[in-house]
């Protein structure tokens, strides 16, 4: 059985060419920042990769170099494990081409795929079609690749249920849970209901974090990965029950306010000004013309607290 490896797991961003391509060179250099951030893992081509707004070319090509660049780091450091790679690009409405999509990003080799769970009874309609839809789908998919779920909020979002949820933890198939609840008391229900599976939580909501890791989540699957992922680190690592635990998580749950800003976009400027990798601040998802001057400022101000609060603790 796959040992998933708990911590944080950035949701990667897609950088863009001054011509609107896929930046695939840019995307080896931040692949480098995660490794050197002391990252855990990597969500490839998700939805803060803008997976509804690339083709299917470029969700697996994502996927294959971020592999690719991670067995390369890997292969350089033998005092580091490889950060544990999960992916998605299951954007789809037809089965057959939900199948196809998921087999092309399988064949990536990942540690795992992950379903998002919206794309499953499509209709939203009961939990015992969601199931069935599901039953099939992972029938279609190699046996020994690792599945995970992903609530992802677009089109919609769709929580999982109780039944969902123990249902997954039951086929022994799913390893991996990008909770997008924002609940900490409901999360703490769910790592009752996989307890003793092989089903992990990692939660994507900075305020929840830490209430949620003293109950048992394996880590950070969010956003705000891409802009400090240092500080998430030492969060997960520190002692979660001490003063300097809840003060990062203080200044991580504020902080984290700034993805609602114009996204992906705020976390490309951020990269580009403070981390030194050079890339177009576009987007496909955003207008980067409604990142303002104003919302430069914000993140400023929040790159310089982050870095006193790095610096001290």
């Amino acid at each position: 059985m796959m040992k998933v490896i708990r911590g944080v797991y950035p949701t990667m961003i897609t950088p863009y060419t001054k011509e609107g391509k896929v930046d695939y060179e840019t995307v080896e250099n931040l692949v480098e920042w995660y490794w050197k951030q002391g990252c855990d893992g990597i969500f490839a081509s998700c939805q803060s990769s803008e997976i509804w707004f690339l083709n299917r070319e470029d969700r697996v090509r994502l996927v294959r170099e971020v592999v690719k660049k991670n067995q390369e780091l890997a292969s350089k450091d033998h005092n580091r494990k490889p950060m544990m790679i999960v992916a998605s690009g299951h954007v789809s409405d037809a089965f057959e081409d939900q199948v196809a999509e998921l087999r092309a990003v399988a064949a990536e080799q990942p540690d795992a795929v992950i379903l998002i769970s919206n794309r499953m009874d499509i209709e939203n309609t009961t939990e015992e079609k969601w199931i069935a839809d599901t039953e099939r789908l992972i029938a279609e998919l190699p046996p020994e690749m690792p599945l995970g779920v992903y609530e992802c909020p677009k089109p919609y979002k769709r929580l999982l249920t109780e039944k969902m949820i123990k249902w997954c933890a039951k086929t022994g198939r799913f390893y991996f849970l990008k909770d997008t609840c924002c609940d900490a008391e409901l999360i703490a229900k769910r790592l009752e209901w996989c307890r003793g599976s092989s089903l992990e939580i990692f939660n994507a909501n900075a305020q929840t974090l830490l209430a949620t890791l003293r109950n048992g989540a394996a880590g950070y699957c969010g956003v705000m990965a891409n802009i400090h992922p240092a500080l998430y680190s030492k969060l997960l690592k520190g002692d979660l029950a001490s003063r300097t635990s809840q003060v990062l998580q203080d200044f991580l749950g504020l902080a984290a306010t700034v993805e609602n800003l114009t996204y992906p976009c705020c976390a490309k400027y951020y990269l580009n000004k403070y981390e030194t990798i050079p890339m177009e601040l576009t987007a496909r998802s955003n207008d980067v013309r409604l990142f303002t001057a104003y919302q430069q400022d914000c993140m400023d101000q929040m790159a310089d607290l982050a870095r006193e609060l790095n610096s001290r603790v």
